[in-house]
This record gives C-alpha cells, structure tokens and sequence, in this order.
C-alpha cells in the first residue's frame, strides 16, 4: 500500500479539524452571526487550500530533484564503466 502524502494527509486533518469546530461553534450560527460564522469559515477553507497547493508544489520539486540526481548518478555510472 501507497503511504499517503503530505499534500493530502495534512490538509484531509485539517477539514476534519474545521468539521468539527464547525459543529462546536454552531451556537453563534444559530444565534444570528453568519458572517462571522461563515467569514470564519471561508477563511480557514482557504488557508486549507493553500497549505495544500504548496504542499503539492513541494513534492513536486522534490521528485524532480530526486530524478535529476538518479539521472546524474546514472550517468556518472556508465561513464565510469566505459572508463574501465
């Protein structure tokens, strides 16, 4: 089994984190405070995404560095095989 990634992993935590302060603070919903309720929300749903969006480009990079270096490594083998 594929581990998860962190692009995933971390934000899935934090929707089920919002889920839940969502349900604890629906007192202020039902007493009248939409917009700070839903401003609150909306809020921290982007902040979500864009932990996610970075997080992603993160790896990104990642993976292409890691496949430059095998490339280069790979390289340097065979060169040092067709020296030999």
């Amino acid at each position: 089994m594929k581990p998860l990634k962190k692009s995933i992993f971390i934000p899935s935590i934090l929707l089920i984190y919002l889920g839940v302060m969502a349900y604890m603070g629906r007192d202020q919903l039902l007493s009248g405070n939409y917009w700070e309720f839903f401003g609150i929300l909306i809020v921290t749903l982007l902040c979500i995404i864009m932990l996610h969006i970075t997080l992603r480009k993160q790896e990104k990079i990642r993976e292409r560095r890691r496949a430059e270096m095998n490339k280069h490594n790979t390289d340097e083998n065979s060169d040092k095989e067709n020296n030999l």
